[in-house]
Formats: C-alpha cells, sequence, structure tokens
C-alpha cells in the first residue's frame, strides 16, 4: 500500500494533527476528530494510509509492506 510511516506513536500522532490541522478538524458541531488516524504494523513501526491529497501535507508516499499475522477460525 502507499503512505507513511513513523518510527515512534509521537510522531505518528504529531502527523496526524498536521493532517487534521491541514483540513480544519475538528469543525464546530462536527463529529470528525482527524482526517486520517495512524495503525501499529507487526513489523514494528506505525503508519498511515495514503489518502487523495495528503501529500500537500506530509509529502510524498511511499509503498509500504507489511506482514500480516496468521489468524485461525474456528
Amino acid at each position: 500500500m502507499k503512505g507513511y510511516t513513523y518510527k515512534t506513536q509521537e510522531e505518528a500522532i504529531e502527523a496526524r494533527q498536521k493532517a487534521a490541522d491541514f483540513k480544519g478538524y475538528p469543525k464546530p458541531n462536527g463529529k470528525t476528530l482527524y482526517w486520517v488516524n495512524f495503525s501499529y504494523a507487526p513489523d514494528g513501526f506505525y503508519y498511515i494510509r495514503y489518502t487523495e491529497g495528503l501529500e500537500q501535507v506530509l509529502g510524498e508516499p511511499t509503498d509500504i509492506t507489511i506482514t500480516q499475522e496468521d489468524y485461525e477460525y474456528s
């Protein structure tokens, strides 16, 4: 996927806030607090998935590969 990676949760929080500020979130009387959110990958980094327009605030996205954990279904 395309997106942005961060070594620490603090860096991911800062990027999420930059994106929210850019879009003007939260809006008065609105329910949306952030434009994007971050996740933690089992590979040991935080990431934000690219969405159109995000490059205007976070720069060009990169290719991200995330290892998915196997789950057993019963």
